[in-house]
């Protein structure tokens, strides 16, 4: 909605632009590679869970992670579930289900701290698998109380397409992000951009279909993807330390 992209300025991010950034990085790069298994957990799936007592009882509500083998989640600090857009901050937890580790990146640290590790502990029991959570304090800090949504966006990014897409079996990943700095004016005017980028073309193929006496959509989809190079499907997933 407006109001959704209208947060990108200069406010905190809602669950609508979390949701679109992942579904753009699915979509124009995680896409490409075939063999990968990641899953990028959208908010609501994610508060989802850590609202359930019992996890176990949404299975059928939540991807099949039996071939997963690394799980991103934005972490939320709302408590009421009956509270639409509520919270006050953001975290990323990214699980290496091959290593049974869940990472922490909180750019306020030590805010979410209990709300990750609920989640961690959540997503034990779902996968069978105990998992050993690692709060990493050398996380970017933000410099303001609006950017948390951003740092969240911006480190899932960069460890998605700079380190697990990029390895191999073979090599070990360090997924600290300590030392790096976040530009988090740059990450909201580039999601700004590639959100304007996605209006235009869906101008493009409206005006186009028009031309064509509204032919049927299935005909007229120009799937950008297509014209990139599909990459190298990945055989083993990289593991991490």
């Amino acid at each position: 909605t407006k109001e959704d992209v209208n947060t990108l300025k200069d406010d905190w991010l809602t669950d609508n632009v979390i949701a679109f950034w992942e579904e753009y990085l699915e979509r124009e790069h995680l896409a490409h590679y075939r063999g990968a298994h990641i899953v990028l957990l959208r908010p609501s799936m994610s508060f989802m869970l850590i609202q359930t007592p019992n996890p176990l009882t949404l299975r059928d509500a939540l991807p099949n992670f039996s071939r997963t083998t690394h799980i991103f989640l934005p972490i939320n600090d709302c408590r009421n579930p009956s509270l639409a857009e509520g919270g006050t901050h953001w975290s990323l937890l990214v699980v290496s289900v091959v290593d049974a580790v869940a990472f922490h990146y909180d750019s306020l640290h030590p805010a979410n701290r209990d709300e990750a590790m609920t989640t961690t502990k959540k997503l034990s029991v779902l996968l069978g698998n105990d998992l050993h959570f690692l709060d990493l304090p050398d996380s970017p800090r933000q410099e303001n109380g609006s950017d948390c949504g951003v740092f969240v966006c911006v480190e899932m990014k960069h460890l998605l397409l700079k380190k697990l897409l990029l390895a191999d079996s073979k090599q070990k990943i360090n997924m600290s992000m300590g030392g790096k700095n976040l530009d988090a004016m740059h990450g909201r005017r580039e999601m700004l951009r590639i959100i304007e980028e996605y209006r235009k073309e869906g101008e493009r193929r409206r005006s186009y279909g028009s031309l064509l006496f509204r032919a049927p959509e299935s005909t007229l989809t120009l799937d950008r993807r297509s014209a990139s190079p599909s990459k190298g499907s990945l055989k083993s997933p990289p593991r991490v330390e």
